[in-house]
């Protein structure tokens, strides 16, 4: 299979190295394109000769004999045109059809290989619209453009010879309208266009990025209510847009228009032509030729549309390839040398190290900045500190979301860029802060932790992660499809169900990144049983504990870690244990005092609000 990265190739060679065996059938498109549109001019020869009977005759017209024959040939003629266009339809469809379901799949198998980092920096809206509208926009290009291409080539070469054949002077009259209409054709479609086109993708794919993450949010908006604010960047996206579509609109509105009256403009051309040419007296010739010309000339402006439009399309599957090139173009993540299933480096035990890690997001300034630490198997470290800190990246960097961009990361004193892929994601299992449920059963849900495991397997990952109480209300209990009937849970609830596929899943190693931020008050209690069952060794009371890395803003939560390590633009402040760290009287204690503050407020507060209610009633 043919990637998009062979440069020097052009864009129909490499859209045809994804057609394999159809790529005959684009061809065989372009020959019935031509024959069509050759047919579609012959036609006009028979009006031709209707008119020429008729002028013969008048007034007299019951002599004219041949118009019904004429009249039925030229309805034949037209026919089969349309069927040998109808067949290149199909034969450019199938082939289109072809292409863009393989450039879907080679996306989608590349993506997958990708460092999950890099899809995060793009964004699912931008992904998704490269990969269905991008590949969309090649499919519109083989099956539409390209075949009617090859016959609006035909057609004025076709055009040419019925123009010249009857009378020279009256042709190229009709051809003036023509090379103006051309000139400014040329104009709208050069290089600039091709820029404008370019803009106009990148407004769209910031509307739908945009579009995605709000509507994403609007859990956290109607939390906070935030609605205006929230609203903020994705109604900018959309006002962007619009700028832009009217600042175009209004640069194209004169060129359009006089493209438009130059090739709509070919009868005043042909009427003063004919008014020089009749001086010494109208001829039935002259006649019939003006007629004709005017009936055929109409064809004319149809064609340098259709042309004017293949240029723009051609601008917009340029910009989709180099779109679907700057994917494809990312690297993947390594695999050490020699890798395979009898070589493969297989870490020795679970512990974690980290040796001068740094790491930058866009190649100014670090988000990790020479991190070195070391964790033991079986221990339980907390990374703590304010938001931009670098937490969620190390995290990210420990489970090779992306690789660092200095130094390494070691499980069990093995390089995690030398462990296979499978290998490292059975070692690691993370739970995230805004844990997902795809929309199946929750049994599915679960079982993606480990996909052979039996109904009473996933069962006692259920009860060990909290979540019989859920089970227990849904309608058909553990088979019940999520997001189906009504049927959602919250977000408590569904990081219940996120754990038990954890839990399922039994992996040595394990990161949390903020579970319990959106649990209520009698979720979190129940997320932090089903963690410390996670924690413990899953579902095997034998189980050895587990490697855990915690990120936490509830500093209650991390009391009884092993270490605690705080960070502080990009780089380890402090580190040690809780009671070590608020002996230090630096960073964590202030932290310490200020969320104990913010507990006391808020214990009161509901006290407060109980003893309201209560004078209240």
């Amino acid at each position: 299979m043919k990637t998009f990265s062979e440069k020097k190739k052009s864009n129909l060679s490499r859209l045809m190295g994804y057609a394999g065996g159809h790529k005959v059938l684009t061809y065989l498109s372009w020959g019935l394109s031509v024959m069509s549109a050759l047919l579609a001019l012959v036609p006009f020869w028979y009006i031709w000769r209707i008119i020429h009977d008729i002028l013969e005759v008048f007034p007299d017209f019951s002599r004219a004999g041949n118009i019904t024959r004429y009249g039925w040939s030229a309805v034949l003629f037209a026919v089969i045109s349309i069927v040998v266009y109808i067949a290149a339809l199909m034969c450019s469809h199938i082939s289109a059809f072809r292409v863009a379901a393989n450039i879907r799949k080679e996306l989608m198998r590349h993506i997958t290989s990708l460092p999950l980092g890099v899809t995060e920096k793009y964004g699912s809206g931008k992904l998704r619209r490269i990969v269905n509208t991008s590949s969309t926009a090649t499919e519109t290009y083989l099956a539409h453009r390209l075949p009617d291409k090859a016959g609006a080539i035909a057609t004025p070469i076709g055009l040419l010879f019925l123009l010249f054949a009857f009378d020279w002077r009256l042709g190229l009259l009709s051809l003036v309208p023509v090379v103006l209409g051309f000139l400014i054709m040329m104009k709208m479609t050069g290089k600039g266009m091709e820029q404008k086109m370019k803009e106009y993708q990148n407004a769209l794919a910031d509307m739908s990025n945009e579009a995605v993450e709000y509507v994403r949010g609007v859990p956290v908006v109607k939390t906070f209510g935030q609605t205006i604010f929230s609203f903020k960047r994705f109604k900018g996206a959309i006002d962007n847009y619009e700028k832009w579509v009217i600042a175009y609109t209004k640069a194209l509105r004169l060129p359009m228009m006089f493209y438009t009256t130059a090739i709509n403009g070919v009868f005043a051309f042909l009427i003063a032509g004919g008014s020089i040419f009749t001086r010494g007296g109208v001829t039935n010739e002259l006649l019939l030729n003006l007629i004709f010309y005017i009936v055929i000339t109409p064809v004319i402006g149809t064609t340098l549309t259709k042309i004017m439009f293949m240029s723009e399309d051609s601008m917009i599957v340029n910009d989709a390839i180099c779109r679907i090139d700057e994917v494809l173009n990312e690297s993947p993540l390594s695999e050490g040398k020699g890798i395979n299933a009898l070589t493969a480096n297989v870490p020795t035990d679970n512990s974690i190290t980290l040796e001068h890690v740094t790491y930058s997001y866009d190649g100014n300034k670090n988000a990790l900045n020479d991190i070195s630490m070391s964790i033991q198997s079986g221990q339980t470290v907390a990374l703590v500190g304010a938001s931009g800190g670098g937490k969620t990246t190390l995290a990210n960097i420990v489970t090779r979301f992306f690789d660092p961009g200095e130094g390494r990361v070691l499980i069990g004193n093995t390089d995690i860029r030398d462990i296979p892929k499978e290998e490292l994601m059975n070692k690691v299992s993370f739970v995230f802060q805004n844990s997902r449920l795809i929309k199946t059963s929750i049994l599915e849900n679960v079982r993606m932790g480990k996909p052979t495991a039996t109904r009473e397997e996933v069962a006692g990952a259920l009860k060990a992660a909290q979540c019989m109480d859920i089970i227990k209300k849904l309608p058909d209990g553990v088979d019940t499809v999520v997001g189906t009937n009504g049927v959602y849970l919250s977000g408590g609830e569904q990081q219940r169900i996120a754990i038990a596929r954890a839990i399922l899943k039994n992996a040595p190693i394990l990161i949390l990144d903020e579970s319990t931020a959106f649990a209520d008050p009698d979720n979190e209690v129940r997320v932090q049983q089903a963690l410390s069952a996670l924690s413990k060794g899953g579902l095997k009371d034998n189980s050895p504990g587990k490697t855990v890395i915690m990120i936490a803003h509830r500093l209650s939560s991390i009391t009884d870690a092993d270490c605690i390590y705080v960070l502080q633009d990009g780089e380890i402040a402090e580190s040690g244990t809780h009671s070590r760290l608020i002996k230090k009287n630096g960073i964590f204690t202030n932290m310490w005092k200020n969320y104990y503050e913010a507990a006391t407020w808020r214990l009161s507060s509901e006290v407060a609000g109980k003893i309201a209610k209560e004078v209240e009633a």
